[in-house]
């Protein structure tokens, strides 16, 4: 064998992971209080029980109004016993675990968290049906040292790593964006002042952990969106990244929730479920009315991030982790030889969490997972595979 072995144990900065699988970080929908609950724990055991090496907690939002919605997890102290809970319940399968730490930004739902949502400019946000907020240098200073804050939160927590979210157009996403950032200021322009957010939230992060876990970054490729973050401003800013030493891997993603959601996730675009999740009646009929122009549809290939986390991996040394149609061993074997050293797997999992221990019996074994992606509308209400409800 050319290229590692998937299913061989391997180091992640100061951790081993019993093998090079990740499961990638997919809210779950499933802590109403913002405080973990058993359906969390459960969530993350079964995959753990099925083989991956480490289960990724998400999202673990900074701050009060850096969530998604009022119900979803923030870092602060009483939410350190049940994170224990949570990661004993990992640890106790043989795996290890990550939590995913940052701030929504201009995806934040203001309405629901009764806070402004904040972004590097004003615009609008149609799920809030709100105008966010410009951040100030106070808001980025806060919401920098809130990172640091949340990492330490984690070890508290017994977690193994945690990966900061630069990507999807949430707040250091949004910044590193000409779409979304129309600041003239320190953190707008240029790519090196869009940049300095991320720079400086990862460094914080790190001093903050030393070489007490591992420190993951999940990094946007490109938003999908014309005008927004492209591929050729996100080498630079992984090799400024990977140049101030303070990441021991980056997670490859791309699409903006805020704009172009389906970018990411590829397949069939589920309009009408969608719909139907919706609790508020004008965003329920404008999701009916328009929401093709929004949940756009993008075919399905295997390994549909690979070209261009391609032009990353020549481009930096430093650790990568390939998302996006890893579905089987084949692919797995592929983003090895491609000198990926690890790979994420997200909606395959929720469909057999037990999939990685079948692949370890038998690598021909090929996902159930087809795309449908009616899995997305179920984190309104706890993520689940809907073709799993049907079969019970």
């Amino acid at each position: 064998m050319t290229h590692p072995d998937v299913l061989a144990p391997a180091k992640l900065g100061p951790i081993t992971l019993r093998n090079r699988i990740i499961k990638s970080a997919t809210f779950e929908g499933k802590t109403p209080n913002a405080l973990v609950t058993d359906d969390l724990i459960e969530f993350h055991r079964r995959p753990a029980a099925g083989g991956v090496g480490m289960s990724t907690v998400a999202y673990c939002a900074v701050a009060p109004e850096g969530r998604t919605e009022y119900g979803q997890l923030w870092m602060r102290p009483e939410v350190v016993p049940g994170l224990r809970r949570l990661t004993d319940a990992i640890h106790a399968e043989g795996a290890a675990a990550s939590a995913q730490i940052g701030h929504a930004g201009p995806v934040a739902n203001a309405k629901s968290n009764g806070l402004p949502a904040l972004a590097p400019s004003p615009s609008f946000n149609p799920m809030s049906m709100k105008v966010t907020k410009a951040a100030t240098l106070d808001d980025i200073r806060r919401i920098t040292a809130a990172h640091a804050d949340a990492a330490r939160f984690a070890i508290e927590g017994g977690f193994d790593a945690v990966e900061i979210h630069f990507g999807h157009n949430y707040f250091a996403s949004s910044f590193l964006s000409r779409k979304t950032n129309h600041r003239k200021d320190s953190y707008g322009g240029s790519l090196e002042n869009r940049a300095r957010i991320v720079r400086e939230t990862a460094l914080a992060v790190r001093e903050a952990v030393g070489d007490r876990i591992a420190v993951l970054a999940k990094l946007n490729m490109d938003d999908g969106v014309p005008g927004g973050f492209w591929i050729d401003e996100a080498i630079q800013v992984a090799q400024w990244l990977e140049a101030d030493g303070g990441l021991d891997a980056l997670e490859l993603t791309m699409g903006s929730s805020l704009l172009n959601p389906m970018y990411l996730f590829r397949g069939d675009a589920p309009v009408y479920e969608f719909a139907q999740a919706m609790t508020q009646p004008l965003v329920k009929f404008g999701v009916k009315a328009i929401g093709k122009q929004f949940i756009r549809n993008y075919p399905y290939e295997p390994l549909f991030m690979l070209e261009q986390a391609r032009q990353i991996r020549a481009a930096v040394k430093m650790p990568l982790v390939l998302l996006g149609g890893v579905t089987d061993k084949a692919g797995m074997d592929t983003a090895m030889a491609e000198g990926f050293e690890f790979v994420a797997m997200a909606r395959a999992l929720l469909r057999e969490p037990d999939l990685i221990n079948r692949i370890a019996e038998d690598e021909r074994t090929k996902s159930l997972c087809i795309h449908c992606n009616k899995c997305m509308p179920t984190i309104f209400s706890g993520a689940r595979c809907v073709l799993v409800e049907r079969a019970s």
